[in-house]
């Protein structure tokens, strides 16, 4: 409780329940100590026993003498407000500042800044309203250009030959696993799909970055983060067939993954609900001292709703150990981004809760990698959330029940196709680290896709596995 509040709550107990006068007494000679120890500091020339405007008080009077009846009366008429601690300062941090700050928050210098809960805030005479944009864009991080190339000076968290093969390859198992299931889709066999088409960068890169004991909560287009961790193919037809072996034995519509093994919140339709949710399980490992975070996905479209303002608020006051990953895919199903905001895109939006915040590639795999890596390292050991927005482009239409030609041009979407495909650009950059070759691509693909087929035994025996 603010202190101002606590004494104004003070001063109305002794209205109502007829305390003595003696604890106004006392809060006016707190008063009026603290005032001479700040007077103490002022500049010579002034606190010299001249009648002065005093700079901890409101008003123009000077403090009544201690124990007078004035003083009484002043302590009945106006609380007395003490900022001890800002926003996000450390306990010792706040120790240090009690002593040295007036307590009721205005410096001693000619009443020109007050102290107050975040900082201090200088006065100013003229009238200043803050613009309604930067005059810039916020700068975009990248490793990689358009052709599969380090830019040069551009600096990124190393990879291992392992590493960086075992991450391309599953980007190539994702894309497959989604053409084969969006045509399963469209032949009837299963009621409902959501590609990763252009966002495969996202869902494997992030997922590499992480450490299996830090808490995934999803939006609905993350599968490749649950790849990544061990969910196997036949796990993702059995929840898409909704067959007898089926962690949620069909209760759900397709693509609803989960996985408490793997430390994967089921998906859930309603946008935005899971980000509050990643708050709490942040604040948990927190609590229990884990050298774990949460993260949490959601699309540009998911800003918009009230779940990411407050999550965002309850992460920065409890210092939740916590990254908000944002997909910037440019459309909230058929809603452009023009049409969702008139801010610099999501991660601006972190500086206004007091969260840090950067903006990546999002079909730059390394970029997305090394952003989260160091997101990872610094909700860890600095106790604090992180705003991630990856800019990318969503090529697929945005589900089985949608036809994006309708509202996109489709040279835009065959642009982002080819010319900016994240897996193309990956593949380019480790075969020219000599790490593939075109031969193992070939087996690799034709590997895969009999492994959805065959291990999908769904496509063969639908009903017989169905409850």
């Amino acid at each position: 409780m603010p202190a101002c509040h606590h004494w104004r709550g003070l001063e109305l107990g002794r209205a109502e329940h007829g305390v003595s006068d003696m604890a106004a007494l006392w809060l006016s000679r707190a008063s009026t100590q603290l005032a001479r120890r700040a007077a103490r500091r002022l500049p010579a020339g002034r606190g010299s026993g001249e009648p002065t405007t005093s700079p901890w008080f409101l008003g123009a009077v000077p403090p009544p003498a201690l124990g007078s009846t004035a003083a009484v009366e002043t302590s009945r008429r106006r609380g007395f407000c003490s900022v001890r601690r800002f926003a996000g300062e450390s306990s010792a941090a706040a120790a240090t500042v009690v002593d040295e700050e007036p307590e009721n928050g205005f410096v001693a210098s000619d009443q020109q800044a007050v102290h107050f809960p975040g900082g201090k805030v200088s006065f100013v005479a003229e009238m200043n309203f803050l613009p309604d944009s930067m005059k810039e864009r916020i700068n975009c991080y990248r490793v990689l250009d358009d052709d599969g190339r380090t830019i040069s000076g551009s600096r990124f968290q190393e990879v291992s030959k392992e590493l960086a093969v075992k991450m391309y390859s599953e980007m190539v198992t994702l894309q497959i696993m989604d053409t084969i299931f969006y045509e399963a889709q469209r032949q009837g066999r299963i009621s409902f799909y959501l590609t990763s088409n252009g966002e495969e960068a996202i869902n494997i890169a992030s997922a590499a970055a992480l450490s299996m004991d830090d808490i995934v909560l999803p939006q609905y287009r993350e599968p490749g983060v649950l790849l990544w961790r061990g969910f196997t193919l036949q796990e993702f037809a059995n929840q898409c067939f909704g067959n007898k072996l089926d962690y949620g034995k069909g209760r759900q519509m397709p693509i609803h993954y989960g996985s408490n093994r793997l430390n994967y919140f089921t998906v859930s339709s309603p946008i935005a609900t899971q980000l509050p949710h990643a708050v709490g399980a942040a604040y948990s490992l927190k609590m229990d001292k884990k050298d774990a975070c949460a993260i949490t996905y959601f699309g540009d479209g998911g800003t918009s709703e009230g779940d990411f303002h407050a999550a965002l608020n309850f992460a920065a006051v409890m210092e939740a150990p916590v990254i908000f990953f944002c997909r910037n895919n440019g459309w909230a199903i058929s809603t452009p981004t023009t049409e969702q905001f008139r801010s610099d895109g999501v991660v601006i939006r972190g500086q206004a809760y007091g969260i840090r915040g950067i903006r990546v590639d999002g079909n730059d795999a390394l970029a997305v990698y090394s952003a989260v890596h160091a997101a990872r390292e610094m909700a860890i050991t600095e106790g604090r959330p992180i705003l991630v927005e990856a800019l990318t482009y969503r090529v697929g239409h945005h589900s089985t029940s949608d036809d994006s030609t309708k509202y996109r041009p489709v040279d835009e979407i065959e642009h982002w196709r080819t010319a900016r495909d994240p897996i193309s650009r990956y593949r380019k950059w480790v075969q020219g680290n000599d790490w593939w070759s075109d031969a193992e691509e070939s087996e690799l693909r034709s590997r895969v896709r009999k492994e959805v087929l065959n291990k999908d035994s769904s496509f063969q025996h639908t009903v017989i596995h169905r409850t």
